[in-house]
C-alpha cells in the first residue's frame, strides 16, 4: 500500500520534539529540521486553499514562526496547531489581497474539519485519496466545497485531531466534525474514487 498524504513527510514524534526544543533555543539547525519536517504538508494545504500563491504564504508563514517562535510555549502538536493556524491566517490574508485586485468578491477560508475520531477519518480519508499522486489526491480534496476541504487537508495532510483542527479554525468541535465527515462522503462518492476502488478490486 502506498504512502498517506500526512506519514509520507511528517517526522517521528520525539525527532520533531527535540527539533522544537532546539528551534526555540535559537539553533539554526534545529530550525531547518522543523521545516522538513512540516513545509510539506503546510504547503499542500495552502495550495488548496490559496492556489498558485501557495509557495509564497507558505514562505510568510515560516517568516513568522522564525519571528515569533522564542515566545511559543508548548509541545509538538501544540506547534502544529499554531503553525497551521499561521498558514491559515496568511492565507486568507492572501485571499484578500487577490480579491481587491481581480475586483472580486473574497472567498472566506470557513470552518474546517474533523471527523467523529481519528479512526473514522483515517479508514475513509485513505480509501479515498489513498496516493496514486499527490497531484490527483490535491486536486481531488480541492474540488470540495471550501470548508469540506480545509476539514480534510488539516486532518489527513496537517495530522492534526478534531479538537486541534478546531483551535485551528476557531470553531466548535461538533461543526468541524460534520464538515470533514461531509467532505469525506463527498469523496468516497466522487466517481474517479469509485473507478479507483474498483479498479484495485478487480486487479
Amino acid at each position: 500500500m502506498t504512502a498517506s498524504l500526512m506519514s509520507q513527510d511528517t517526522a517521528p514524534a520525539g525527532d520533531l520534539a527535540a527539533a522544537l526544543t532546539g528551534a526555540i533555543a535559537g539553533d539554526p539547525a534545529a530550525f531547518a529540521e522543523l521545516w522538513r519536517s512540516l513545509h510539506p504538508p503546510v504547503l499542500r494545504y495552502l495550495r488548496v486553499v490559496c492556489g498558485e500563491a501557495a509557495e509564497d504564504v507558505a514562505s510568510e508563514t515560516w517568516l513568522q514562526v522564525s519571528r515569533d517562535l522564542t515566545g511559543f510555549n508548548g509541545d509538538p502538536t501544540s506547534f502544529r496547531v499554531w503553525l497551521f493556524r499561521i498558514a491559515r491566517h496568511r492565507g486568507i490574508d492572501e485571499n484578500r489581497r487577490a480579491w481587491r485586485r481581480r475586483e472580486e468578491a473574497a472567498e472566506d477560508v470557513a470552518e474546517l474539519a474533523g471527523s467523529a475520531s481519528t479512526g473514522a477519518v483515517r479508514d475513509v480519508a485513505l480509501d479515498a485519496v489513498e496516493l496514486d499522486g499527490t497531484d490527483w489526491a490535491l486536486r481531488l480534496i480541492g474540488s470540495l466545497p471550501k470548508e469540506q476541504a480545509e476539514a480534510v487537508l488539516l486532518r489527513v495532510v496537517g495530522g492534526l485531531d478534531v479538537a486541534d483542527t478546531a483551535r485551528v479554525l476557531g470553531k466548535r468541535p461538533g461543526a468541524v466534525r460534520a464538515a470533514a465527515l461531509r467532505g469525506l462522503r463527498r469523496l468516497a462518492e466522487h466517481p474517479q474514487v469509485q473507478a479507483r476502488r474498483l479498479g484495485r478490486e478487480e486487479g
